[in-house]
């Protein structure tokens, strides 16, 4: 359920009285498995089969910060009005999906949910395994809600590197004295940005996730490109942030402060709905 099929198909599903949902999640908007979930619930909806979701902690689950998405946005890395780093299971999303109409045709899913044991919102997970090729450990997979915007940028995030989401960079001397380069990983990156170019920039290896959604990066990074006349933004940093309010924001010069303030009202709104759908304290 990837690449040109995203949703499974009516072939797909004959026969079939239930499917089981056992993907592990990083607890980010952009992350593509919350997409994978909502088109698998649209197609049992349509297609009268049941589905149940094996839940999983949220290693990012913790906290709960970023821009709302503005509807008009859309897009496999970002199908919900949720912030960027949400605070939720995939069981939970799945409950407040089927619960708000979210789904196509406002239908709903005969929905599970296996709830786990002796889990919090705040219980530190370490994923036992890699959820994916680019999130290799820990410190990858906590950076990535901080990170995951230099997508939409010409900022390298280190991938086809040995340490992906773990550091950013430009081929240029002024965005910092680390240095990587990318090369092609065929399993992992086999075309990644600046390939074979020696980028410049910040290792965050060392440097702990914050329990906020941390823009300082963004913006300093910007900033630099701007001073050096370079170029930033790339053509998906809109959908990646969830709207055009963010671009234009860092293009107005705001201070990072000032971004996070104005996202407030809608993300305590959020913060409300969320509270209904909670299965862990």
């Amino acid at each position: 359920l990837f690449g040109y099929t995203k949703q499974p198909t009516a072939a797909m599903l004959i026969d079939v009285d239930v499917v089981v949902f056992d993907v592990q999640d990083v607890g980010v908007r952009c992350y593509t498995y919350l997409s994978t979930l909502h088109y698998l619930m649209n197609a049992c909806a349509a297609h009268g089969v049941s589905l149940m979701v094996l839940d999983r902690p949220n290693p990012n689950g913790h906290y709960v910060d970023g821009p709302v998405l503005d509807l008009k946005f859309c897009s496999f890395v970002g199908k919900h009005p949720i912030p960027i780093v949400h605070g939720l299971t995939l069981g939970e999303l799945a409950n407040l999906i089927n619960g708000e109409g979210w789904l196509q045709a406002q239908r709903r899913c005969e929905l599970t949910v296996i709830p786990m044991m002796h889990y919090t919102h705040q219980t530190p997970y370490s994923l036992p395994i890699p959820p994916s090729p680019n999130l290799p450990n820990d410190q990858a997979v906590a950076l990535y809600p901080h990170l995951v915007l230099f997508e939409g940028t010409t900022i390298s995030t280190a991938r086809g590197t040995a340490f992906p989401f773990q550091a950013i960079g430009y081929p240029a001397p002024g965005f910092g004295a680390f240095q990587f380069t990318p090369r092609s990983l065929p399993d992992k990156a086999p075309h990644p940005k600046h390939q074979d170019q020696p980028c410049y920039g910040i290792d965050l290896r060392g440097v702990p996730g914050p329990h906020y959604l941390n823009l300082q990066y963004l913006v300093h990074y910007y900033q630099i490109a701007q001073a050096q006349g370079l170029p930033f933004f790339g053509p998906t940093f809109d959908i990646h942030a969830g709207s055009d309010v963010l671009r234009k924001q860092l293009e107005e010069g705001l201070s990072e402060a000032a971004i996070r303030a104005s996202w407030q009202e809608a993300l305590n709104r959020y913060k409300a709905l969320r509270q209904q759908y909670l299965l862990y304290d």
